[in-house]
């Protein structure tokens, strides 16, 4: 199984473990293959320099280089792909997200119940 895991798991598997659901733990390290979309990293640097988060993007870079992780570039084909779903959401991170794991066929590991809707590839945890 290849999956692409939301931001919000990937920040909490590397600077707010207590809050990392089990469940999304254990789907991540059975996977065959775990995806992190270079969105997720852009989100992440713009909420660390709005003072939301604090992370380090270069030293979570290093994390998910170390870790086995696999980098999900945005393409035009993604892109593309949002103007193809529904308004659930409007978070542009998390739509962009719903249509790489759609245009991939990848499971999208998330703890936001809005994104379940989109996909059958969307798994709550």
């Amino acid at each position: 199984m290849q999956i692409l895991l939301d931001t919000h798991i990937i920040y909490w598997s590397f600077y707010e473990r207590s809050r990392l659901p089990a469940l999304a733990l254990k789907l991540y390290t059975e996977a065959d293959a775990v995806y992190v979309s270079s969105a997720s990293v852009w989100e992440i640097a713009l909420k660390l320099r709005l003072g939301k988060l604090k992370a380090d993007p270069g030293e979570l870079i290093a994390n998910l280089e170390s870790g086995g992780f696999y980098e999900l570039p945005v393409t035009s084909k993604h892109a593309a792909h949002v103007a193809n779903l529904p308004l659930h959401h409007t978070d542009p991170f998390d739509r962009l997200l719903i249509a790489q794991a759609i245009t991939e066929s990848m499971y999208l590991i998330t703890v936001d119940r809005k994104m379940a809707r989109y996909s059958d590839l969307v798994i709550l945890v």
